[in-house]
């Protein structure tokens, strides 16, 4: 299935793309694509709807962050080897953790803004994997039983920010508007193996960034046990998994960063695409 959430900035209403590709209204049947919706039994009531039988909803509708209710939003860096590199960085051993908060997630298609100041404001196309089910301590073995499904993320980050102004990433990587999520929650049996999506990232129409998960250095299901070590993942919560190479800070012969009036296009397969405009801060 693929979820999704769409209206007006915080009046969304929850919905789903059916086989022709039109949105059709769940409100009737859920409050939103959150933790009940998600959940192994949510999904399961959702999954045996007739879309057909559903409200058809109009195609010019906003769409939202496709899942409503985040508490987390964990980020994994230097996941693809030829990123490290390119980053002038060695390959990690283990996954390189850090935080995205919670209020920069915006809808797929919603502007992003360009702090004050800022001269390295970048791009990072990413897989995002989405938690259904509450994980502890679980085995890469069962793993992917925890996902409810996956979805395209923009990783906006600030690189003064995140490298020069202190020790930790997440100062450059939080900033209001720098997680566009979206545009759907495709459920992770629909997506089948997340190690063999390609993903591409444009900006103002020119390629930079053309890759594919299956050349990631730690896989989802690695990623999520790793990470049920140390915390709770709960229902909602989102995890975006690294980029491959072709970000601002990699360009050669010298690095460039997004201004004003840029457009930056975005997708991954089967998860659908994003596009943004940026716009300076007021």
């Amino acid at each position: 299935m693929k979820l999704c959430r769409v209206g007006e900035v915080g009046t969304e209403r929850p919905a789903m793309i059916d086989t022709e590709g039109k949105l059709r209204d769940l409100s009737g049947f859920v409050r939103d694509i959150g933790e009940e919706a998600i959940s192994p039994a949510g999904l399961a009531r959702l999954a045996a709807l007739d879309p057909a039988s559903l409200p058809l909803l109009s195609d010019d509708q906003r769409y939202g962050p496709c899942v409503a209710g985040t508490r987390q939003f964990v980020a994994i860096g230097l996941n693809y080897a030829d990123h490290a590199a390119e980053s002038n960085l060695p390959i990690p051993e283990e996954p390189v953790v850090f935080n995205k908060w919670v209020s920069c997630i915006q809808g797929p298609n919603d502007p992003v803004t360009i702090p004050r100041a800022s001269v390295k404001t970048d791009w990072e196309v990413e897989l995002g994997v989405i938690v259904g089910t509450r994980a502890h301590n679980v085995s890469e073995e069962e793993a992917l039983d925890y996902v409810a499904g996956y979805c395209v993320i923009n990783d906006v980050s600030e690189r003064e920010w995140q490298t020069e102004r202190g020790a930790t990433w997440d100062k450059g990587k939080g900033f209001p508007s720098f997680g566009p999520i979206g545009p759907w929650l495709v459920t992770a049996d629909e997506v089948g193996d997340p190690q063999d999506l390609a993903m591409w990232l444009e900006v103002n129409g020119r390629r930079v960034q053309d890759g594919n998960t299956s050349t990631m250095i730690f896989n989802v299901a690695q990623i999520v046990s790793y990470l049920s070590r140390f915390m709770t993942l709960l229902p909602g919560d989102v995890i975006t998994t690294g980029t491959p190479p072709g970000v601002g800070l990699g360009q050669k012969p010298e690095p460039w960063y997004l201004k004003s009036g840029d457009v930056v296009r975005l997708g991954i397969a089967k998860l659908g695409e994003q596009r943004q405009d940026f716009i300076a801060a007021d």
